[in-house]
């Protein structure tokens, strides 16, 4: 099994998300956030109220 390593820095509606895989960031509220993570993709996640959620992915990857 292989390692790996995640850290996440809130700052306001904006999240600092570190991993072994780089650097990404997010924007948003518990209910609203805009993804953009260490491999280039987009996702939009809406979260409502009793555990219904939905998410799109908004760009593919800019790695291959």
């Amino acid at each position: 099994m292989g390692w790996s390593y995640r850290k996440s820095i809130k700052l306001g509606p904006f999240r600092l998300n570190l991993s072994r895989g780089g650097v990404g960031h997010s924007w948003g509220n518990r209910a609203f956030r805009v993804t953009r993570t260490a491999d280039g993709r987009k996702t939009l996640n809406v979260n409502l109220p009793g555990g219904f959620h939905w998410r799109k992915t908004l760009g593919s990857s800019s790695r291959r």
